[in-house]
């Protein structure tokens, strides 16, 4: 496996790294949450707290490889060899969460359509629906401050996502994080889901059937059960490999 980063030689823990945040690249797209060459995936180098993974700029996702990804520092500058552009301003939001999160080793952030229209929303996401409960009282707002290019926002970020592991980022989009590449994905893909099912269930212009709180906590506390007690997380995750590796497996090159 030759990497565009050789020198110094990347460890096998990166590697890993590179091929899981490719795999999350590439699953977005299947997925359509992508935004042409915008937004971001990114994830702390195993070993080198200072140092990320990011996608190449200019790149659709279906196009990512773990070659191709670019190790950067926190302030989005190149911290080895790569022939391609990385977008700093772009990684404002990120450098945020990382740095101001331990334990957000990987963050992802999407301008999903159905996402963005429930960040329009006053009341933002609705507990309506079994698959939004899991982020019953775990979802944080951050007010519109513009374009993310003022590194000044960094700390009113951090401030707004608290512990949680979801941020509706208002008229704007989503953004999730995670211990690793599973959870992380798991969260977006299911607060996407969450987000085309209340704009389904509000287009329809009918009454809502709300929930009382007893039985949405009871909900999410059964879901965390099964997501990471149970382990449905990684069952989830290795599925999409196998689904990666039939599809397409020049991901992991």
């Amino acid at each position: 496996m030759t990497t565009i980063c050789e020198t110094p030689a990347i460890s096998d823990a990166e590697y890993q790294a590179r091929v899981d945040l490719a795999a999350c690249y590439r699953l977005a797209a299947h997925y359509k949450m992508t935004d042409l060459i915008y937004t971001h995936i990114t994830a702390r180098v195993p070993g080198e707290p200072e140092h990320f993974l990011i996608n190449p700029y200019g790149f659709l996702w279906e196009e990512i490889t773990a070659s191709s990804l670019v190790k950067i520092d926190v302030n989005g500058n190149k911290a080895c060899s790569s022939p391609h552009r990385v977008n700093p301003a772009g990684f404002t939001i990120h450098s945020a969460v990382h740095t101001g999160r331990e334990d957000a080793h990987w963050v992802m952030h999407t301008h999903t359509r159905s996402g963005v229209a429930v960040s329009c929303l006053a009341e933002g996401l609705l507990p309506i629906n079994q698959i939004a409960l899991q982020f019953f009282g775990r979802v944080s707002y951050h007010d519109y401050e513009g374009v993310a290019l003022n590194l000044g926002e960094r700390e009113r970020i951090v401030a707004s996502l608290g512990t949680n592991p979801a941020l509706i980022l208002r008229n704007h989009g989503l953004l999730t994080v995670g211990p690793d590449a599973a959870v992380m994905f798991s969260h977006m893909f299911n607060l996407c889901r969450a987000c085309e099912i209340q704009e389904s269930a509000l287009a329809m212009g009918r009454p809502l059937q709300n929930l009382d709180e007893a039985t949405m906590r009871q909900a999410n506390s059964q879901i965390d059960q099964m997501a990471y007690d149970d382990g449905d997380v990684q069952l989830e995750w290795d599925a999409h490999m196998r689904m990666l590796d039939r599809l397409d497996p020049g991901f992991r090159d």
